[in-house]
């Protein structure tokens, strides 16, 4: 039904459901098949007012077909070739006696005796019955004389295009459009995650992390410059783990669903792969920015709106970097504890290299920096805090030190912040542009 098939097959849909209930899936699908949908649909013992809500009716038994037609000709055909039934009874189960072998002739003797004595009502039925066997075999044979070859004559009919043009007829590849299949995706990942994302357990560790790391910088010195190194150093460690493993489970714990749908063709992979980096958008980015919110006045760093807006955009940045990597690590290892091995050593190696831990980096392995998505997001942070001009107490000569010409700064460089912000964005795009990739891999080849 999500896909509007022309052809719909039902087995027993009403088993095991009260008369009720089955009236209203029958209802259901009757307003279906009048919207220009064939509803096809076994059935066991159907009431009477299910039976006249269908259209046609094809009797099996044992594999051989006994009638198929319209449902109001059915009780006339069986009675044009002898079969009637002795009393008043719902056709479909008559039509299931039939299919059974089991036919009364007559009713020579019909008793219904009170016996006040037992206060029991007795119930008589005399009658002389075919043998099962007979019964099948001449239904068989009254269906093979007369229907089997009109049936044959009317479906050669149908099949020949030369009328209507069916060669020219141009089927769409998809019942529904890009952004039919899009909203609709969207709006069930946004229903789907929004409480996994915002479980209490997930709130109450970014929060606590938050007032924890708070309270470590309490309004940290200004000329303290190492220690809001750190701080921001921090922003891009936790902000780089915590997305990366929101979003290396996704396609893993998602691979099933998606196969099973996309191989019965309901939507695209570009409309399930976009819908899906939209509807995280939202739950993404609100608990980093109540996470900078809190640290930030709380740690004393540039109390302007310029510095906090401008750090909190370098944040939210990299976190979605982050994101990004860790779908690709998912669509590409599809295995939720080897992708968390994978994307636990890879996310070690960028903050190894990031500039903070070792400022002289042999040149061997100095290339690692260039990828590293927290060494870039670590010049940002500096960038947002400190420009080159900028002063501290200190030691020196006259008490006042450039903030560009202290160590660790100058070894990470407060020039170039362009060029950071360019390199994250080719990864942003670039890291999703390869989950997209490897997600061809599942299901069929529609994208």
């Amino acid at each position: 039904m999500l896909i509007n098939p022309s052809l719909l097959f039902l087995d027993e849909p009403t088993s095991g459901l009260d008369s009720t209930t089955a009236q209203r899936i029958v209802s259901t699908l009757w307003e279906l098949a009048k919207g220009g949908r064939t509803i096809v649909m076994t059935i066991h013992q159907p009431s009477s007012r299910l039976f006249y809500m269908f259209d046609k009716v094809l009797l099996l038994s044992e594999g051989n077909s006994l009638y198929f037609g319209e449902r109001s000709q059915v009780m006339d055909y069986f009675s044009s070739i002898g079969y009637s039934p002795a009393v008043p009874m719902n056709p479909a189960d008559f039509l299931l006696d039939l299919a059974n072998g089991t036919y009364y002739k007559s009713v020579k003797r019909l008793m219904r005796t009170l016996c006040s004595c037992a206060g029991h009502i007795i119930i008589g039925v005399s009658s002389n019955t075919e043998v099962p066997g007979t019964v099948k075999h001449n239904l068989v044979s009254a269906y093979k004389n007369n229907l089997a070859n009109k049936l044959k004559s009317e479906v050669q009919e149908i099949d020949d295009p030369s009328e209507d043009g069916l060669n020219d007829k141009q089927v769409p590849r998809w019942a529904t459009t890009w952004w039919q299949q899009f909203y609709v995706l969207l709006v069930r990942g946004v229903k789907e995650r929004k409480y996994d994302s915002f479980s209490g357990l997930k709130i109450g560790q970014v929060l606590a992390v938050a007032f924890l790391s708070g309270l470590l910088w309490w309004q940290s010195d200004a000329s303290n410059i190492q220690d809001k190194m750190g701080l921001l150093f921090f922003y891009s460690g936790f902000w780089g783990f915590f997305p990366l493993f929101q979003a290396i489970f996704t396609f893993p714990q998602e691979r099933r669903m998606l196969q099973k749908e996309r191989s019965s063709g309901m939507y695209r992979l570009s409309s399930y792969f976009v819908s899906r980096i939209v509807s995280d958008l939202p739950m993404e980015l609100v608990l980093p920015a109540i996470f900078l919110t809190i640290t930030y006045w709380m740690a004393g760093l540039k109390a302007t709106p310029g510095n906090f807006f401008l750090t909190l955009f370098v944040l939210l940045y990299s976190v979605l970097v982050s994101g990004g990597l860790g779908l690709a690590i998912g669509a590409l290892v599809l295995n939720q504890r080897s992708a968390a091995i994978t994307g636990s050593v890879i996310m070690l190696s960028f903050l190894l290299a990031g500039g903070y831990y070792v400022t002289r980096v042999p040149a061997f392995i100095s290339w690692v920096k260039y990828i590293s998505i927290s060494q870039y997001t670590y010049k940002l942070l500096l960038g947002s805090q400190y420009k080159s001009g900028d002063t501290y107490a200190c030691s020196g000569a006259g008490g006042v030190c450039l903030v560009g010409d202290y160590p660790a700064i100058k070894q990470v460089g407060l020039d170039g912040q362009v060029l950071g912000a360019v390199a994250l964005g080719f990864m942003l795009m670039g890291y999703r542009l390869i989950a997209y990739l490897a997600l061809m891999r599942i299901g069929v080849t529609k994208k």
